[in-house]
């Protein structure tokens, strides 16, 4: 198997809340209104159980606790669960969130707006401000709803690349440090240097499998950079059924015809095990490989060439949220700004590896990737990223997408273009309910 991404739990969230749950988790339920909203005094946040973002939550909270005696923060780990977002959903439902979550996947986010689950943060007076100014407006509007509300602050990226090993691709003629793999067709001859010469069993390895997310390390990346940002849903209506989401995805049905990329999953870390050549990843990969082999990155392939300022990919991003349970959410406000501050951005950026959703990251942070030049790259790349559509059901949406996308471009039981088509009318359906 490839390493895991992420760990959705999709019948959670998927599965419908009873009224009287949203009752019990809404404003109505905890906190919300005005009076919430200028209170001030002790908050809780949860925080994932990944080490090195434990270490600086805690670090954070212990900073924020020394000057702030009437206005406490208590930090502890998301509830285990299948997932983070299964222990959220059966959190929001039951009434027991705390102030902030800093974890929230975009994809879940409308399922739990719709459930009155989340604060909408722009209803702050320097909500929207913040968060566009901390963000970039053009990569913050991208995590906004359909009204343009922020129930996200766009925390931290993992911006999608292609990472190499760069002593398999010197074995099957390839230059590492030029493999001019940049478009679609330089990207195939490439793929097939390393198979034919039995460099690699695979040149590239996605996962093959059918859950709804799969589809942000194959499909999406490629869109996102084809079409300058577009996401698979805007102004209501898929966009993908068109000439360059059938570019995409005939180009990943090539390299599945072709025995380029396997169509069964990897019973192990298969870039560990060198087992393929090239995986789709973020810079949370780079401790992973960097003792195993030379790693080398690039840009996701686009249908003619593009200069790699221009590329745009997924950014795998993980935002923070406040919960309508809060009672005093101007304290709330407060701490999510200064954990998302300039000095404690670096310090996330030091502990973890990960990019802060911040403007002028590479230049804010430069002493950092000097010191650690093998995550310059995804710095760069960072500034230029999209996430999902933040639409209703945005999970079933996904999921109606890599259904068709499975069968016609992964296992060719149907045709591509018609297949695209179909997910499109059906993703319309679901966007409209």
């Amino acid at each position: 198997m490839t390493l895991s991404r992420r760990t959705f739990a999709t019948a959670a969230l998927a599965t419908p809340i009873a009224a009287t749950a949203l009752a019990a988790c809404g404003n109505g339920g905890g906190g919300g209104g005005a009076e919430a909203q200028s209170s001030r005094g002790p908050v809780t946040i949860w925080l994932s159980n990944n080490e090195q973002e434990l270490a600086w939550g805690k670090a954070a909270v212990e900073a924020w606790n020394k000057d702030h005696a009437d206005e406490q923060v208590t930090a502890q780990e998301i509830p285990a669960g299948q997932s983070s977002e299964e222990a959220i959903t059966a959190a929001i439902t039951a009434g027991t969130t705390p102030d902030l979550i800093f974890n929230i996947s975009t994809a879940a986010a409308p399922a739990w707006v719709q459930q009155g689950g989340l604060v909408d943060l722009s209803t702050f007076e320097d909500g929207a401000s913040y968060i566009e100014e901390r963000t970039g407006a053009d990569v913050a509007k991208g995590f906004a709803d359909a009204d343009g509300k922020y129930y996200l602050l766009p925390w931290k990226s993992n911006p999608v690349m292609v990472m190499y090993n760069k002593d398999l691709f010197e074995k099957a003629g390839l230059d590492p440090e030029k493999p001019g793999m940049d478009t679609f067709e330089g990207f195939l001859a490439g793929c097939r240097k390393i198979v034919e010469s039995g460099a690699a069993k695979s040149a590239i390895w996605p996962a093959p499998t059918s859950e709804f997310f799969q589809s942000w390390f194959d499909f999406y990346p490629l869109y996102l950079a084809q079409t300058g940002g577009t996401q698979l849903v805007e102004d209501g209506k898929a966009t993908f059924a068109d000439e360059d989401g059938l570019a995409v995805a005939n180009f990943w049905a090539q390299i599945y015809s072709e025995g380029l990329a396997p169509q069964e999953a990897s019973t192990d870390d298969a870039m560990a095990k060198q087992a393929t050549a090239m995986q789709a990843a973020g810079p949370w990969a780079i401790a992973s490989y960097k003792d195993s082999f030379a790693l080398g990155l690039m840009p996701v392939p686009t249908a003619e060439a593009k200069d790699p300022s221009e590329i745009t990919t997924y950014a795998d991003s993980k935002n923070v949220s406040m919960f309508t349970t809060s009672k005093n959410q101007a304290t709330a406000w407060d701490f999510l700004k200064f954990a998302t501050s300039e000095e404690q951005d670096g310090a996330f950026l030091e502990t973890s590896g990960q990019m802060p959703l911040r403007t002028d990251l590479v230049t804010t942070y430069a002493d950092y990737f000097t010191d650690h030049p093998e995550y310059a790259d995804f710095a760069d790349q960072a500034s230029r990223v999209v996430d999902v559509p933040n639409v209703p059901n945005s999970i079933e949406v996904w999921q109606a997408f890599r259904d068709q996308y499975s069968s016609s471009v992964i296992f060719a039981k149907s045709d591509v273009e018609s297949a695209l088509q179909a997910a499109a009318e059906k993703i319309d359906q679901l966007v409209a309910e």
